[in-house]
C-alpha cells in the first residue's frame, strides 16, 4: 500500500508538509507496512491537501482536505479495508477531474516529479527516442504542423512554424528555450506543469531541438517559483544521469543539454525579445521585430522560444499523432488548452479542457459555478493583456479568434471569475496598475500612457471622475493600442476597452451618479443601520475598529458617518441583515 501526498504549491500553501511529516510519524511510530509517496498538483486546488492511498492491486482511494489529524483515521480504515467516508472525496468533485481532457496535464497529480522512473513509466522519453532513431527533422516538424499546435503562451502563433524558421535560420549554433515567466495575476499553469510533470518539458525541448538543428537549451523561469525550480534542477540531473541529456542521445548524432535562468519576475519578460535580453544580462525590454529571435535570439543566434505547456504537449503528439491532436477543437484552435480557475468560482484550480468548449461549461461544469451561488458578472480572461467577457457572452466558443471578436484574448489561461459584487471599473484600475508598474518604460506610449489612464480610473473609482473621462479613456487607450513597443504594451488596454464597451453604465454611474453599484469603491458607498431589522446584539459594535457605532444593547445602533472607514465589518458579522450598503 502507498499513501501519496499532494504537494504543489497549493497544496503545501493548505498544510500538505504538516500532513507528510505527521504520516511518516504515524506510520513510523506503529511500523505500518504503508510507503509515503509524493506527488504534484492534479488541479483541484480547491479541495487541499490531498492524499492517495493506493493499494498493491492498484485500487486507488483520494482523500481530500485532509488535516493532520485525519491522517490517523483515514490510515487506519484503509488498514482494515474500509474507506474512511469523512474525508473521501465526493462523486461531484471525482468528475470535475473526470470531465477533463489531459494531455499538457497528464502526469501531474498522478506521477512522482521527483522520480525520472515513474515519468518512463508512463512512457515518457519514448516520443524523443521515436524522433532520434525513426524521423528525420523535418518529419517531426511536418507532424507539429499536422497536429495544429499553436503557442500557449499567449500569441497562439503556429508552432510549427517557429520550429521551421529556426531550423532554415543559417548558422550551426542555435537555441532551444522555454518561457516559465508566467506574470500575470491569477495565473499559475505553468508552475503546476513544472511542479508536477518537469520531464514532459525536457523531454518536448529535446523533440524541438532535434528538429530545429539546436544542441543548447534554457528554461527562463521565474525566481518566485522555488519549488518549481527545484524539481526542474532534479529532473534535468536525472535526465543527465539517463542519457536523455548529453551527447549521442539514444546512440545518435544529436546532443543537446539545457540549463535553468531564474529570471527576477518582470511581466514583460513574457515577449521574447525582452525575455532573449534577460537573458543575456541586460534589462528586459522589447525590440523591434524584424528581426525575429528565429534569425537573431540569443547572443545573435538562431533561437526558439516556446512556453511551459506548448512544449508539454509535444511528447503526446509524437506519441500519439498529430491526427490525434487535431482532431480535438476547432477549426481555428487545435487540441486542448489548460486554465487557471479562479476569482469568486467554487471548483478554483487548473482544468485542461478541449478547444471549443463554453465558457458556460468551463465555469458552470468544471468549475461548479459561482462561489455563494451568486451572480455572474463576467470573466477576465487573457490577463492582463486580456480583456472582460460579460455573462451575456458566456455561450462564446474557447477558441483563438471568437475570444478574439469580444475584445478578450486567450492569452496563457488565466480565467479570473466575476460575480455581482465586483466592480468592473475597479476591476480595469487593477488591471492597468499591474500594467502600468510592469512596463519596461522603453516606449512613451505605454510608460506615459497606462499612467494617465491609471490617474484618470483612479479618481473616478474615488468619486472624483468628470465629463469627458470616458471618451479621453477611448482616446488613450486606442493611441496605446496602435502604437506601443510590444504586444503587451498593445494589449494593455483591453481590460479598460472591453469594461467600457460592455460595462458602460458603471462608468457612468460613477462619475454622473457618484454611486458604485457594486459597492466596492469605498468613497461611493455609505453604511447605515436599519433600525426596524437591528436587534441591538452589539456585534457591530464590539467589530467596529474606528469606534464608529454607538447604541445600548437591545436597542438600535447607529454608523456614525464622519468616523466610518467603510471596512465593511459591521455588514459581515451582522446576523440580522440590518446593515446597509448604499
Amino acid at each position: 500500500m502507498k499513501l501519496i501526498v499532494g504537494k504543489g504549491s497549493c497544496g503545501i500553501a493548505a498544510g500538505a508538509d504538516k500532513v507528510s511529516d505527521f504520516a511518516q510519524k504515524y506510520i513510523s511510530e506503529n511500523k505500518i507496512n504503508i510507503n509515503l509517496g509524493v506527488t504534484g498538483c492534479i488541479g483541484m486546488c480547491y479541495l487541499e491537501p490531498i492524499v492517495d492511498i493506493v493499494k498493491d492491486n492498484g485500487e486507488k482511494n483520494t482523500y481530500v482536505k485532509v488535516t493532520p489529524e485525519a491522517i490517523k483515521e483515514i490510515i487506519d480504515s484503509e488498514i482494515s479495508g474500509n474507506v474512511c467516508s469523512k474525508y473521501i472525496i465526493s462523486e461531484e468533485d471525482k468528475k470535475v477531474l473526470e470531465s477533463q481532457t489531459r494531455i499538457a496535464l497528464r502526469n501531474c497529480g498522478v506521477i512522482n516529479p521527483d522520480d525520472i522512473e515513474e515519468y518512463i513509466l508512463k512512457g515518457g522519453y519514448k516520443a524523443i527516442e521515436k524522433c532520434v532513431k525513426e524521423l528525420k527533422p523535418e518529419e517531426v516538424i511536418e507532424i507539429i504542423k499536422v497536429s495544429g499546435l499553436a503557442g500557449r503562451g499567449g500569441a497562439g502563433f503556429p508552432t510549427w512554424f517557429k520550429w521551421n524558421a529556426a531550423r532554415n535560420a543559417e548558422g550551426k549554433k542555435k537555441y532551444t528555450i522555454c518561457n516559465a515567466d508566467e506574470g500575470g495575476p491569477g495565473a499559475f499553469m505553468d508552475r503546476a506543469v513544472i511542479e508536477g510533470d518537469p520531464n514532459s518539458v525536457i523531454e518536448g525541448m529535446l523533440i524541438g531541438a532535434y528538429a530545429m538543428g539546436s544542441d543548447e537549451g534554457i528554461v527562463y523561469v521565474r525566481a518566485e517559483y522555488p519549488l518549481a525550480i527545484i524539481r526542474l534542477t532534479n529532473a534535468i540531473e536525472q535526465a543527465r544521469e539517463k542519457g536523455f541529456l548529453g551527447k549521442n542521445i539514444f546512440g545518435s548524432n544529436f546532443s543537446f543539454d539545457m540549463r535553468i535562468k531564474a529570471g527576477a519576475g518582470a511581466f514583460v519578460c513574457g515577449e521574447e525579445t525582452a525575455l532573449i535580453a534577460s537573458l543575456e544580462g541586460e534589462r528586459g525590454m522589447p525590440k523591434l521585430k524584424p528581426p525575429f529571435p528565429a534569425q537573431k535570439g540569443y547572443w545573435e543566434k538562431p533561437s526558439n522560444i516556446n512556453n511551459v505547456e506548448t512544449y508539454a504537449n509535444v511528447p503526446w503528439i509524437i506519441s500519439n499523432g498529430g491526427e490525434k491532436f487535431a482532431a480535438m477543437g476547432t477549426p481555428d484552435s487545435k487540441g486542448t488548452k489548460v486554465f487557471a480557475l479562479t476569482g469568486k468560482i467554487k471548483n478554483g484550480g487548473l482544468v485542461e479542457i478541449p478547444m471549443g468548449a463554453k465558457i458556460h461549461d468551463v465555469i458552470y461544469g468544471v468549475g461548479g459555478g459561482i462561489k455563494d451561488d451568486k451572480k455572474f458578472k463576467a470573466v477576465q480572461m487573457g490577463g492582463p493583456s486580456g480583456g472582460c467577457i460579460p455573462a451575456e457572452l458566456d455561450d462564446t466558443l474557447i477558441d483563438y479568434k471568437k475570444l478574439a471578436a469580444t475584445g478578450a484574448i486567450m492569452g496563457s489561461g488565466g480565467m479570473v471569475v466575476m460575480d455581482e459584487t465586483t466592480c468592473m471599473v475597479d476591476m480595469a484600475r487593477f488591471f492597468i496598475d499591474f500594467t502600468c508598474k510592469e512596463s519596461c518604460g522603453k516606449c512613451i506610449h505605454c510608460r506615459v500612457g497606462t499612467k494617465r489612464m491609471l490617474e484618470i480610473l483612479t479618481r473616478i473609482t474615488k468619486g472624483e471622475g468628470k465629463d469627458g473621462d470616458i471618451e479621453l479613456l477611448e482616446d488613450l487607450a486606442n493611441q496605446i493600442k496602435s502604437s506601443a513597443l510590444c504586444g503587451l504594451g498593445q494589449t494593455a488596454p483591453n481590460p479598460v476597452l472591453t469594461t467600457l464597451k460592455y460595462f458602460r453604465n458603471e462608468y457612468e454611474d460613477h462619475i454622473y451618479n457618484h454611486k458604485c453599484t457594486a459597492h466596492q469603491c469605498q468613497s461611493l458607498v455609505k453604511y447605515s443601520i436599519d433600525a426596524e431589522k437591528c436587534k441591538g446584539c452589539t456585534l457591530c459594535f464590539k467589530n467596529c475598529p474606528a469606534g464608529a457605532i454607538t447604541g445600548s444593547v437591545k436597542q438600535p445602533h447607529i454608523i456614525a458617518l464622519d468616523k466610518c472607514v467603510k471596512c465593511g465589518k459591521c455588514k459581515t458579522v451582522c446576523r440580522f441583515d440590518a446593515v446597509k450598503v448604499d
